[in-house]
Formats: structure tokens, sequence, C-alpha cells
């Protein structure tokens, strides 16, 4: 199966479907998606077969200094297939000198690989470099 990472032309139903489908996210509603993806940089996974949004990532940033990486969902259907990695990747290039900040409960060893490092419970850093 081919796909093909897009940073524009996601749509906020999309968006939402996906994270309907996650424990943090579950219950935001559309309003809300909507403005956290005005607010940021947004970088999906499109299927080249029907073109369906089966991934998506957001990152709040100053352009600057720092980022923070949030909402990376693939969707089920899709998952053990490297889309999750090649998201990640794709964004951590994006984003490569500039210190980097995210959460998780049960995806450390995922973030392992691109440079976060444990902090307290569930905070990860990527320092630039």
């Amino acid at each position: 199966m081919g796909y093909r990472i897009i940073e524009d032309g996601i749509g906020v139903s999309e968006v939402e479907r996906l994270l309907k489908m996650t424990y943090w996210a579950d219950k935001r509603s559309a309003e809300t998606i909507e403005k956290s993806m005005r607010n940021s940089a947004c970088f999906g996974i499109r299927s080249d077969e029907d073109g369906k949004l089966i991934g998506f990532a957001r990152v709040v940033t100053d352009y600057a200094t720092t980022w923070y990486l949030c909402d990376v969902i693939i969707d089920p259907d899709f998952r053990h297939a490297g889309l999750g990695k090649a998201l990640v990747s794709h964004v951590v290039s994006r984003f490569a000198g500039f210190r980097g900040i995210l959460l998780t409960r049960d995806a450390h060893g995922l973030y392992e690989q691109y440079g976060f490092m444990s902090g307290e419970g569930r905070a990860m850093i990527r320092n630039p470099g």
C-alpha cells in the first residue's frame, strides 16, 4: 500500500475521526480540533489508494527554539506497517534544530528511536542536534 505524508489539505472532520479513536482526545469537539489545527503545524498521512487520512500529528511551536509534538495517531487498520515511524521521522526532520517535547503514556520506545529521552512521568524531551 502506498501513502504520502502531507502538510496541508487536512480536514477537521478527518482528524476528528482519528482522534475519536484515542484515549486522550476522544471527547474533543470539532470546534476545539479546528482551533488547535489552525494554531499548529499539522502533518498527515494519506493512502494513495483512496486518499483517506490514515495518520495525523500536530506540532505546537515557536519555529525558533521549541516544538511540542501531540495528537500522533495512526488509524488502527493501518498500524504495524511503519507509518507511525515515517510520520514521526518526518516531523523530527522538520524541527531538527529545536528542542522537542512530548507526553506519552505508552510509546516511549517509539520516541526514543528519534532522540527523545524520558523525563519525569510521561514527559520526553529531545534536545537539538
